[in-house]
C-alpha cells in the first residue's frame, strides 16, 4: 500500500503543485516546532547566532556542488537520454551520483581544514569562543550537503517521472530528524546536538525517496567517467546556474556578517523572521515552480507551444492567486504570528516585536519571491541558465548596499528611522538595525522580479500576459477587500477579548484568518476568479464550469 502512493504520478500541474503545497504545509508546520522549541530554549540568544550562523558554509557548498546543477541542467539532459535509451539515462545519473559524491567528499574535507579562518570571515561580530563553537557546529553540518545532493538527484528523476509524494514528503522528514536532534541529542551534546540532528534530516532527506526511485528504474552501477558527454552537457549548463545560486547563499552570508555587528541576537531575530515568510513561499512558488517545470521542459522540448503558453499562464495566474491574499494577511497577522509561534520560555517582548517588524516588511516582498523560482524556471526550460544567474548577480550588488546602508540608517535617530518605528510600533526600542536587512531583500525582490518579467517577454515571445493582468486585477480587489474585513474583525476581537494571553491572541488569530478566507471566497464567486474554479475541481469541489 505504502509503495503505491509512494510511486503514484501526478497528472497536471495543480495536482502535482496541490501534493506539494501539502507536504509544505506539513513540514511548515514542523518547522513552525522547532523553531518554537528552539525560541522557548534559548531566545534570541549568542546560542542561536551561533546555530544559524553554522549553516553558511555548508549551505554554500551545496549551492556550489548541487543547486545548480540539477534543477537546471539534470532533468533536461536526463529527458533527452531516456526518450533515446533508457539505459543512457540510469548510467548518466549513476555517473553524475559518483563523480558528485567524490568531489562533494574532497571539497568538505578541504573546507573542514579551513572552516576556522572562513567562519572569521563570516561572523567578524563574534567573540573567539563564539566563533570556536561555531566552527564545530559548521564542521559537523559538512555532512549534511553531502546527504543532500545525492537527495536531490533522487528529486530530479521523481519529478520527471511525476511521483511527486516521496519528493515533496522529504522535508517532512528533514524537520523530524531536527526536532529529534532538540529532544535527544541536545541534552547530551549541547549545541553540537542540533547539528547532529540537522545531519539526521539530511539523511532521512534522502532515505525516503530511495524506495520510489528503485521503482522508477534506478539501479546504483559503480560508474565514474569524466569524459562522459551528458556529464560535461550538465557541467556546462550548471555553471551559471551555479553562480546564482551561490550569489544567492552569498547574500545570506553577507546578511548574516551584518547581522553579527549590530548586536546580539540579531542574526536569530533575521533567521527567525526568514523561516515564517519562507513557509509561504514554499508552499506556493516552491510547489508550483516545481510542479510546472517537467511539463515546461517537455513542452518546449517538443515544440508544443501552446501548451507551453498555457501552462506559462496557468501557473502564473494559479500563484497569484494565492499569494497576493496570504502576503496581504501576513502583513495584517505578523504581530499574532510571531506570538504564537515563537512566544515563548526566554522568547521575550522585545525579541518577538523585532521578529514581527521583520515579518511584516518581509510579507511585503512574498509575493516576488514566490514567481522568482517559477521565472528562473522558465528559462531553464528553454535551456538558459545564463539570464538567471545575471539576475541574481545585480540582485547580490543591490542587496549588498541596501543592507549596509538600511541597518545603518536605522542604527541612529533620524526621520527615516522614526518613520519606520511608528510605522512598525518600535518607538520604544533603542535598536532597530536589524530591520534593514528584510526592508533590503524586499525591495531587492521587487527589482529581481520586473528585470526577470522583462528579460523573459524578450527572450520568449508572445507570452500572454494580458490574461494574467486581467486574472490580476481581480485577485488584488478580492484581496484588498479581504483584509479590510479582517482588520475590522481583529480589532472588534481586541477590544471584546483580552489579547495579552496566548489564548486570547489564538481565538483573535483563527477568527481572523476564517473570515478573511470566506471573505476571499465570496470575492472570488462574486468576481468569477477563474483560478479559483480551477482549484475547486481540482479538489473535487464543483461550481460553474471549469474554466
Amino acid at each position: 500500500m505504502i509503495k503505491k502512493v509512494l510511486g503514484k504520478t501526478s497528472k497536471s500541474i495543480t495536482s502535482a503543485a496541490i501534493i506539494l503545497s501539502i507536504s509544505s504545509i506539513a513540514s511548515g508546520l514542523l518547522g513552525f516546532l522547532r523553531d518554537r522549541l528552539l525560541a522557548g530554549k534559548f531566545g534570541a540568544s549568542q546560542e542561536l547566532d551561533i546555530y544559524y550562523a553554522a549553516f553558511r558554509i555548508p549551505n554554500l557548498v551545496f549551492a556550489i556542488l548541487i543547486s545548480g546543477g540539477i534543477i537546471a541542467a539534470f532533468m533536461p539532459i536526463f529527458s533527452e537520454h531516456y526518450i533515446k535509451e533508457e539505459r543512457k539515462a540510469w548510467d548518466l545519473t549513476n555517473n553524475l551520483l559518483n563523480v558528485f559524491l567524490v568531489f562533494s567528499i574532497i571539497i568538505c574535507g578541504l573546507l573542514f581544514i579551513f572552516t576556522p579562518q572562513l567562519i572569521k570571515l563570516i561572523v567578524p561580530g563574534f567573540t573567539p569562543d563564539n566563533m570556536a563553537q561555531a566552527v564545530g557546529l559548521t564542521r559537523i553540518l559538512f555532512l549534511s550537503p553531502i546527504f543532500f545532493g545525492i537527495s536531490n538527484i533522487f528529486s530530479s528523476i521523481l519529478q520527471y517521472f511525476n511521483r511527486f509524494i516521496s519528493f515533496a514528503i522529504a522535508p517532512i522528514f528533514y524537520n523530524l530528524g531536527i526536532i529529534f536532534g532538540i529532544f535527544f541529542f541536545l541534552p547530551i551534546f549541547g549545541l553540537k546536538g542540533l547539528a547532529f540532528g540537522v545531519v539526521l534530516g539530511a539523511f532521512l532527506h534522502w532515505f525516503v525517496q530511495l524506495p520510489s526511485a528503485i521503482t522508477s528504474g534506478f539501479r546504483y552501477r559503480p560508474i565514474f567517467n569524466l569524459k562522459s558527454q551528458g556529464l560535461r552537457k550538465i557541467f556546462w549548463l550548471m555553471i551559471p546556474r551555479t553562480f546564482s545560486a551561490i550569489a544567492s547563499h552569498f547574500n545570506l552570508i553577507i546578511v548574516t556578517s551584518i547581522a553579527s555587528l549590530i548586536g546580539v541576537g540579531n542574526i536569530s531575530i533575521f533567521s527567525f523572521s526568514e523561516n515564517l515568510r519562507s513557509f509561504p513561499i514554499s508552499i506556493i512558488g516552491g510547489s508550483f515552480a516545481v510542479a510546472a517545470y517537467p511539463f515546461l521542459a517537455r513542452f518546449w522540448a517538443k515544440g508544443e507551444k501552446d501548451k507551453f503558453y498555457q501552462s506559462f499562464s496557468s501557473t502564473f495566474r494559479q500563484t497569484l492567486f494565492f499569494v497576493i491574499p496570504i502576503s496581504l494577511a501576513l502583513f495584517l497577522l505578523r504581530g499574532p504570528v510571531v506570538r504564537i509561534v515563537l512566544g515563548t520560555g526566554k522568547f521575550d517582548w522585545i525579541d518577538t516585536r523585532l521578529t514581527a517588524a521583520c515579518l511584516g516588511l518581509f510579507s511585503l516582498g512574498i509575493f516576488t519571491y514566490t514567481l522568482i523560482p517559477f521565472f528562473q524556471r522558465m528559462f531553464f526550460a528553454v535551456k538558459d541558465t545564463k539570464t538567471p544567474f545575471f539576475n541574481s548577480a545585480m540582485a547580490l550588488g543591490i542587496n549588498v548596499g541596501l543592507a549596509w546602508l538600511l541597518t545603518w540608517a536605522f542604527s541612529f535617530s533620524n526621520f527615516f528611522s522614526k518613520f519606520f518605528a511608528g510605522l512598525l510600533s518600535l518607538e520604544d526600542i533603542p535598536s532597530i538595525g536589524v530591520i534593514g536587512l528584510p526592508l533590503s531583500i524586499t525591495i531587492t525582490g521587487l527589482l529581481q522580479f520586473v528585470f526577470l518579467l522583462y528579460l523573459l517577454t524578450r527572450k520568449v515571445k508572445n507570452l500572454p500576459l494580458d490574461e494574467v493582468w486581467e486574472s490580476a486585477k481581480k485577485i488584488l480587489i478580492a484581496s484588498f477587500v479581504m483584509v479590510g474585513i479582517m482588520y475590522i474583525c481583529m480589532s472588534l476581537i481586541g477590544e471584546s477579548i483580552n489579547v495579552l494571553t496566548a489564548r486570547g491572541v489564538l481565538i483573535q488569530a483563527i477568527i481572523t484568518t476564517v473570515a478573511g478566507i470566506a471573505v476571499f471566497l465570496f470575492m472570488g464567486i462574486a468576481l468569477r476568479i477563474k483560478e479559483l474554479k480551477i482549484f475547486l475541481h481540482t479538489i473535487g469541489l464543483k461550481y460553474g464550469k471549469k474554466n
